[in-house]
């Protein structure tokens, strides 16, 4: 069948499994819109509210745009498919395995590998303190030292180690991750990273010398609101998200 077009129907899902897909996929979509994914290479799971042991994600060879809520997978911990046409990317189970194993509080995680997050994750001093969007976030943010997440063993435990209780990872020479405890929490780090890495290699490249702001001010930033005892103030945008997908192709709800 055409992957394009093929769906999983998922009768026994629950209605929060229903919206936990309708919301991954959007995310897809959204992967999409701002330029953060990698051909079939880059993925992003959800733990399923029915069974926290289980995951959603993309068959490996779908494009993010084909993505849609019934032809999500349904992996375990382990590896095993529940349901839907496999197989996951390997990658993908390890790197998001290690996460949401490791934070029973978490439930959404994406990785890309897109240029300027790459850039980033090759640079020694990692992300720096020089845009608002890098100052929202740095406190969240932590290194991982690369290793191939295909067959390393210590993996899941180095990422899940090296995470620690933040919500974004520069993994070292290979992409970004962040997570959330819901979908808008997810997207809200995921696009401040991304667009702070976008600055920083703008910044770098122009040759002036970089104005970079204190640890203060960026203390001040990333705790307003009560983070990261609740969610970010900035996970008020998912809603509009949400919209203008739907404006663009509803299709990723079917």
């Amino acid at each position: 069948m055409d992957t394009a077009v093929r769906q999983l129907h998922t009768p026994q899902a629950s209605d929060e499994e229903r919206q936990v897909r309708t919301d991954l996929a959007a995310l897809h979509r959204l992967y999409v819109k701002y330029g953060w994914t990698d051909l079939i290479y880059t993925h992003l799971t959800a733990r399923s509210p029915d069974n926290p042991n289980h995951y959603l994600i993309k068959p490996d060879e779908l494009l993010m745009d084909e993505v849609t809520a019934s032809s999500l997978l349904k992996v375990d911990m382990e590896g095993n498919l529940i349901s839907g046409d496999g197989p996951p990317n390997q990658a993908g189970h390890l790197i998001h395995t290690a996460v949401l194993g490791a934070r029973p509080e978490i439930n959404f995680s994406a990785h890309t590998h897109s240029r300027a997050g790459a850039a980033v994750s090759c640079m020694k001093r990692g992300l720096l303190p020089l845009s608002q969007h890098a100052n929202m976030i740095l406190p969240a943010v932590a290194l991982h030292e690369y290793q191939d997440v295909t067959n390393a063993e210590d993996e899941c435990a180095a990422i899940a180690r090296d995470l620690g209780q933040k919500f974004a990872l520069i993994m070292n020479n290979h992409g970004l991750l962040a997570c959330g405890r819901s979908v808008a929490e997810c997207f809200y780090y995921l696009y401040y990273l991304e667009m702070a890495c976008k600055i920083q290699v703008d910044v770098l490249a122009s040759g002036e010398e970089p104005l970079m702001v204190s640890q203060t001010i960026v203390d001040g930033l990333y705790a307003d609101g009560g983070v990261p005892d609740v969610e970010p103030p900035g996970v008020r945008a998912w809603p509009p998200m949400l919209r203008m997908l739907d404006r663009i192709d509803e299709s990723y709800r079917h």
